[in-house]
């Protein structure tokens, strides 16, 4: 049974129709966007914990850093306002551009941006930053971290050979639960 707006034509009902549907689709659609985020975002406070770096960079607080845009900033900003690593606070930065990267103990780098993956690498070669990236085959050209959606869930794989280079090192509860590469 159809339902019938009755102070409008047969036409404008099929235009509020499809109207509606598509707010429902892009409603849907951020809720997603906004929930595989807030995953992502877990995933990284649980990797601030579970990855040891050097003595030196276990002081002050703990950086962490987006290149580029993207929605993952607003939900390290909530986790950075009620989570600490130990008693260190953690504060959130963005890099619009690989000439603004500076040390930070963990850099995000959006799909988007994943094209300056070489770059940024070439530029944390000497620092203990781990990089974490979100598109197929990051982690085998060198990201530490690289998530992928796999059956509907969000995983990540570990490349532990540029860990090592990181001067990083993955516990072995973390280790278990990443796809080793």
């Amino acid at each position: 049974m159809k339902t019938r707006i009755p102070y409008l034509k047969p036409i404008s009902q099929r235009l509020v129709q499809i109207s509606l549907l598509v707010a429902l689709i892009f409603g849907l659609s951020d809720l997603r966007a906004q929930v595989s985020y807030q995953t992502h975002t877990l995933y990284i406070y649980s990797f601030a914990k579970y990855i040891q770096w050097p003595e030196e960079d276990r002081k002050g607080d703990f950086e962490i850093a987006v290149l580029g845009d993207s929605p993952i900033l607003a939900e390290l900003q909530k986790m950075a306002e009620k989570k600490k690593i130990g008693d260190r606070t953690i504060k959130i930065s963005r890099f619009s551009s690989l000439k603004e990267l500076k040390k930070t103990h963990i850099l995000f780098i959006p799909g988007e941006m994943s094209a300056q993956l070489a770059e940024t690498l070439a530029k944390t070669t000497d620092q203990s930053t781990l990089v974490i990236t979100e598109q197929a085959g990051m982690g085998a050209k060198g990201s530490d971290i690289n998530f992928l959606v796999k059956e509907g869930k969000l995983v990540f794989e570990m490349n532990q050979s540029s860990l090592s280079k990181h001067k990083l090192k993955a516990t072995n509860e973390l280790s278990r639960m990443a796809i080793n590469i």
